[in-house]
């Protein structure tokens, strides 16, 4: 079983100053020197306890044109979503009736139908294959 270490407000105090003087290169550093655990350990204390600017921040400037471009992307990612979920439903209609015919026909093969009527039969419906 693994220990659960708690420290004190004061050493969290100590490592958090340590950074903001300069004298570790990163909270990793910290971490490494004291032996402390976890990931995100020390800096957890630096935000809690420090200045955050020792953090790294991602900070993404947009213009408005690039917002917009960005509404209108997943504007269109959606509607093709909604596009591609249709033509499952559709296509899994063609293949009913497919399997449909087949079956009004006497043939128990999907394939040996196509064949058989590929000259009457839509292109749309010679591609498909019984699953």
């Amino acid at each position: 079983m693994r220990a659960n270490v708690r420290y004190s407000e004061s050493f969290k105090m100590k490592v958090v100053s340590e950074l903001e003087t300069g004298k570790w290169t990163g909270c990793h550093a910290a971490s490494t020197a004291y032996g402390i655990k976890g990931m995100a350990t020390v800096s957890g204390w630096v935000a809690k306890y420090g200045k955050n600017h020792l953090l790294r921040k991602v900070v993404r400037v947009e213009t408005m044109d690039e917002k917009n471009a960005l509404k209108e992307a997943q504007k269109r990612i959606k509607l093709l979503e909604h596009m591609v979920s249709d033509m499952k439903v559709d296509l899994a209609l063609e293949k009913s009736f497919l399997l449909l015919a087949c079956e009004a026909a006497g043939e128990t093969k999907v394939d040996e139908f196509k064949k058989k009527h590929a000259c009457r039969l839509p292109e749309w419906l010679l591609n498909t294959t019984k699953e």
